[in-house]
């Protein structure tokens, strides 16, 4: 007993210590021209950052519960995957026109494809079948493939800019309608219909939390909830910095700029991934969803608001609009999605052909 417990405060001191060196090499790093060594060690601090994020947000998602608890991940990722955005597009000029378009594009695929799709895999192996709640999944699958098409899909067949971009009365429509639909969303998973997004049993039965583990006490959750936040801007942070090192390989190996919002958004969508993985080994599928379907939503609903917003003071362009390829992989994401929901059910077939979409993207992301 005291040797698990001891191992317990081990883990809790390395989840509060290592954010912190994390953010330590943000601020030595930040706007400054780093040596291949330093790139090596802030990229080591990224991925405990990430370790610690996820450790972080699973307290406080115990703590408040579901589907609150996928919610607070969803959305402090999605807060400063924005920033991140933004402060580039500020830096890069014109050749960051199509920047905030391949990430929050990059986002929507690796949360619909990547993360569901491995969710469901882990699910269905430990379980033979992954269940979920196939009303609240269908509804957030909807909110998505809305949201995706009226940011992602309609601007590249408007008529009042050439090119594949928004006027500013479109845009300000496009922000406007994000806010609303993401709002909407919040308060039917955690107001209105809270039960359509709890986890489910085999037989139909919902489970409200964990009955193995005793809830962290207020004071546990406070502090986890700021290192939490700390451990976000660090591993954004720590990205930005690691970045130009990240352009510059992109470039040296003639691959598209596009590869860059992807890597971007798999950096940032670390924590999410795996805490969405964790949730589906202990057989909480729905939970995986959440955290999946709530991140595409909320990387959507939050960052054409703050784009639009920034775009007052953006001198580039803003490009928004899909290109042919990327909207035959949206469509078909939306329709396999689709018939994923539907039952309520899924086997590895259907983790299988989601992960198959996302190697499919990241195929054509380098080889367009």
């Amino acid at each position: 007993m005291r040797t698990s417990v001891g191992i317990r405060s081990l883990v809790s001191q390395w989840a509060v210590v290592v954010p912190l060196i994390a953010l330590v090499a943000l601020v030595l790093s930040w706007g400054r021209s780093l040596p291949g060594f330093a790139v090596a060690l802030v990229a080591l601090c990224l991925a405990g950052a990430v370790l610690a994020a996820v450790h972080h947000a699973e307290v406080v998602a115990h703590r408040v519960g579901e589907p609150f608890g996928s919610l607070v991940l969803a959305v402090a990722v999605t807060v400063i995957e924005v920033a991140l955005i933004v402060t580039l597009m500020i830096d890069g000029g014109d050749k960051t026109a199509s920047l905030a378009r391949d990430t929050v594009f990059a986002a929507v695929m690796i949360t619909c494809n990547g993360i569901l799709g491995l969710c469901l895999l882990v699910g269905a192996v430990r379980a033979r079948v992954a269940v979920f709640n196939a009303e609240g999944t269908g509804a957030a699958l909807a909110t998505v493939a809305t949201l995706a098409t009226l940011t992602l899909v309609i601007p590249t067949f408007t008529t009042s800019k050439p090119g594949p971009e928004f006027s500013p009365a479109q845009l300000g429509f496009a922000a406007v309608a994000s806010l609303v639909l993401y709002g909407l969303f919040v308060a039917v998973q955690t107001v209105r219909h809270r039960d359509y997004f709890l986890p489910v049993t085999p037989e139909g039965g919902v489970l409200e939390e964990d009955s193995h583990a005793p809830l962290p006490t207020r004071r546990a959750t406070v502090l986890s909830l700021v290192l939490l936040i700390v451990a976000l801007v660090a591993v954004v942070g720590d990205a930005k910095a690691v970045s130009s090192t990240i352009e510059s390989g992109v470039a040296a190996a003639g691959l598209p700029q596009a590869v860059v919002g992807v890597v971007i958004a798999l950096l940032v969508l670390l924590p999410e991934t795996l805490a969405a993985v964790r949730a589906a080994r202990r057989e909480r599928v729905q939970t995986s969803l959440n955290l999946a379907l709530g991140s595409a939503i909320a990387s959507i609903g939050l960052t054409i608001p703050a784009i639009a917003l920034a775009s007052i003071w953006l001198s580039g362009p803003l490009v928004l609009g899909l290109g042919a390829i990327h909207m035959v992989l949206l469509a078909l994401t939306v329709v396999v999605g689709a018939l994923t929901v539907a039952p309520g059910r899924a086997t590895l077939l259907q983790g299988g052909v989601h992960l198959g979409i996302f190697a499919a993207f990241v195929f054509l992301a380098i080889s367009p």
